[in-house]
Formats: structure tokens, C-alpha cells, sequence
């Protein structure tokens, strides 16, 4: 499928989806909202992608939102709730994925776009990064799941700072608060992320996708819970091809071959 606003490669198992308009810092138009969730349900259907990468093309990852988008000028709170379906589905097709997505951020990352890359697995940050929950600032609230996401991240107390406050800060900032995994030089970011990617497209599959589901999941389980659903994931995979593979090359001191079965 052909995309107006997103680039989409993948390759030797890595799919690559890059916001496509650096004229405008990649600001989220609405055809951008509708088909950063196409492409992402596109990749996680793909059974040859085992790993997903999300970045910006130019300068900025992404701008946040284009204030020239109709929603802006919308009356009636319907029309503004649909149109942010696809924001929903943006989400939860990350969240949902059945193999890991990094957050390559190359540039600015703010308002739903910061959001955006919370929801992502893991995220690498050159040092030309901002980012900031900047909607207070004309109005509005976080959106992208931010107000669920942020609390859980970084802590109930620092994500009302920057919630209310709307301002920007650093990478090393966002590292420090334990939103970014690792900050790079930006000559080193698209190599940073494609050594991590390659690492995770030939990790076991099937163990990737359980722990997600497991991670996430018991975000909103009770210990006790969370353990039954555990054991019973990883009973599963035990039973597993992959799990055979990977004992047997760590005997025989080789790189297993993992085939997700």
C-alpha cells in the first residue's frame, strides 16, 4: 500500500514507518492521523516484519499536531470525537502488536506525537530530541493516551508538572525520568536503532509477543493475577519450538534460530 504522508520499508525482517512531511515538522495532518494506524496494523499483520521501527523524516519527529486541521474549527463535540478514532486506533495497534516497536526520535517530539512514542516498547532519542506535553499551553489536554501513559512511566507527581505546566525539555531530561532507553549522538541514531532492531527482529517471536502481552496486561491485574496469567504464558512456551532452539544453540554456543513456532 502506497502512503501520501508515511514512508513504509521493510526489510530482512525490519519494517521502518517514517512521518513523511518534513516541510511541516511532520505536524499530524489529518490524512498522517488516518494512516499511521493503516500502516501499523499493516506490519503487525506481516508475518515476515519481527520488529517495527517509528521515526520522522528531517529535523523533527514530529511537530504535534497541524493546526490548520479542520478539528480545530469543528462545533460539535461528535464530529471531534470521531475524528479522533483513528488516534485510538494508533494506540492500541502499538500496544496490541505482537512484536517490538522502537521509537527512533530524531528531532522535536510533542503534543501527540510525544504521546505517540510513549506507547512504543522502547525508545532511542538523538540528542537533538524535545519533548513536551504541550496542549495546556492552547487549551487543551493530552491526548494519544498521554494522561494514561505518562502517570504510569514517570510517576503520578512529574507527569502532573509537565501535564500542567506544557513545557519542553531535553533527551537527557526524558532519560533521566525513564522515558527514553538510550540518548545518541544524532550522526549515531539511525545506526543505534537499526543494530537494536536487528537484534530484536531475530529474538523468539512468540516470547516477544508474550511478554508484551504480560507487561501490559498486568499493568492493570492484581499480583496474584498477573502470576496465573504469567505461568500460564510461559507454560505455553515452553512447549515451543523457539524454546528447544534456543537451549540447544546456547549448548552448542551458536546464534539460535529462532522461527516463531
Amino acid at each position: 500500500m502506497n502512503y501520501e504522508t508515511l514512508l513504509l520499508k521493510k526489510e530482512a525482517g525490519i519494517a521502518t514507518i517514517t512521518l513523511n512531511r518534513p516541510d511541516k515538522m511532520n505536524s499530524l495532518s489529518p490524512k498522517m492521523v488516518h494512516e499511521i494506524p493503516q500502516a501499523l496494523e499493516d506490519v503487525g499483520q506481516d508475518k515476515s516484519v519481527r520488529c517495527v521501527v517509528l521515526t520522522g523524516a528531517g529535523k523533527a519527529f514530529s511537530a504535534g499536531a497541524d493546526l490548520d486541521s479542520p478539528i480545530f474549527t469543528m462545533t460539535n463535540p461528535a464530529d471531534i470525537k470521531e475524528f479522533f478514532g483513528p488516534v485510538t486506533r494508533t494506540v492500541m495497534a502499538i500496544r496490541n502488536m505482537p512484536k517490538a516497536v522502537i521509537a527512533s526520535i530524531n528531532g522535536p517530539a510533542v503534543g501527540g506525537s510525544m504521546n505517540m512514542v510513549l506507547s512504543c516498547d522502547i525508545i532511542i532519542a538523538s540528542e537533538a530530541a524535545r519533548f513536551g506535553e504541550v496542549f495546556v499551553n492552547i487549551g487543551l489536554q493530552p491526548d494519544y493516551g498521554g494522561t494514561y501513559l505518562l502517570p504510569r512511566l514517570i510517576g503520578m507527581g512529574k507527569a502532573m508538572e509537565l501535564i500542567l505546566t506544557g513545557r519542553v525539555f531535553d533527551a537527557r531530561e526524558a532519560e533521566r525520568l525513564g522515558l527514553v532507553s538510550q540518548v545518541v549522538a544524532p550522526d549515531k541514531l539511525e545506526s543505534t536503532t537499526q543494530q537494536l532492531a536487528r537484534k530484536l527482529a531475530d529474538a523468539p517471536p512468540l516470547a516477544v509477543a508474550a511478554a508484551k502481552t504480560s507487561v501490559y496486561q498486568g499493568l492493570t491485574m492484581s499480583l496474584s493475577t498477573a502470576l496465573e496469567a504469567e505461568c500460564r504464558a510461559q507454560s505455553m512456551l515452553f512447549l515451543t519450538e523457539d524454546m528447544k532452539e534456543g537451549i540447544k544453540a546456547f549448548l552448542e554456543k551458536r546464534k539460535p534460530q529462532f522461527k516463531g513456532r
